[in-house]
């Protein structure tokens, strides 16, 4: 059976569900933020029938839905957290919550019960993080570009096979990346246009074998090769961290990085400039804690902002 491996980072949490050496899913859960399972108390704020919006103690605003009717504004009640935030081109989409005893149980959270280790297996996490960072993923003969958008999650097919080949061979590379990157929401897929009905037929079977592990509904394919699939969506993708916060992204990797080096002498971690406002004081301490070694950091403008680098320097 896979099983969830657990990364405790500084500044987020990282989980992998790994199978025989095989990631199958991944997840990422930023320090502070709201995430769907969690409960808290709110007080309503505003209601319009059986929504309206809610504060926290610490002063941060959520969606409610499903408001018993006789539930006034100024009241406190405890919510259970379905969505988090996620940020969009020019907006943030604010976490959405409901009463607590109208949520049913749902699954049990992976960073609760998942196997926390020190490391990950060499180059997993890696594999993953590199892939959503450049939105692309290469397979023999064509590759998948995504593009995340405020209303859908686009999936681009593109290579040098004929349009069947290339589509047969992409359904099972999407299956994997589904998971991979924790798709939810909106995803739309545009196919090579089939032109015969029958194509478009075994491409929609393989696609369905595909993603019969991963709950979802889907359309048909159209005539010119678009699939739309509505998955329930939790919180940020991969995909969309990259996107909306990605020097935030690179920050925490950066860290990752620069906590696994090993040697005796200081930590030099070089980043981009960009880089070096996000890396907060705190998490640089933790870092010193965790490694037991001074971290000096340097920047270098021709560095890309995923390209932080780490090694050990001698003391002065």
């Amino acid at each position: 059976m896979p099983d969830w491996l657990i990364e405790r980072g500084i500044g987020e949490d990282r989980a992998l569900l790994i199978e025989n050496d095989r990631v199958l899913a991944a997840k990422c859960r930023w320090h502070g933020e709201l995430h769907a399972g969690q409960q808290v108390e709110a007080k309503l704020t505003t209601k319009r029938g059986s929504r309206g919006t809610g504060e926290l103690a610490d002063g941060r605003e959520i969606l409610l839905d499903k408001l018993p009717r006789e539930l006034t504004e100024g009241a406190n009640l405890p919510v259970v957290i379905t969505r988090g935030a996620i940020a969009e081109r020019g907006r943030l989409k604010l976490p959405s919550a409901r009463p607590a005893d109208t949520v049913r149980t749902g699954a049990a959270d992976v960073f609760e019960t998942g196997k926390t280790v020190h490391r990950f297996p060499s180059g997993s996490w890696e594999d993953v993080w590199e892939e959503a960072s450049r939105g692309q993923v290469d397979f023999a003969g064509g590759s998948l570009l995504f593009a995340v958008t405020p209303a859908m999650t686009l999936i681009d097919i593109d290579g040098d096979l004929g349009p069947g080949e290339l589509g047969a061979k992409a359904v099972h590379v999407i299956g994997d990346r589904l998971g991979r990157f924790d798709l939810g929401g909106s995803i739309g897929i545009d196919f090579p246009t089939l032109e015969a009905k029958a194509d478009r037929k075994a491409v929609d079977a393989a696609l369905d074998e595909a993603l019969d592990h991963w709950p979802h509904e889907r359309t048909a394919m159209n005539g010119f090769g678009f699939v739309q699939l509505v998955a329930r969506l939790e919180g940020p993708s991969l995909l969309h961290r990259m996107a909306t916060s990605r020097v935030g992204a690179a920050a925490r990797m950066a860290l990752r990085r620069a906590e696994r080096v090993e040697g005796a002498g200081i930590t030099l971690l070089t980043v981009h400039p960009a880089l070096k406002a996000k890396l907060k004081p705190e998490w640089l301490e933790e870092l010193e804690k965790r490694t037991g070694r001074q971290v000096r950091i340097e920047t270098d403008p021709g560095l890309a902002i995923e390209a932080a680098a780490a090694q050990i320097i001698s003391h002065d």
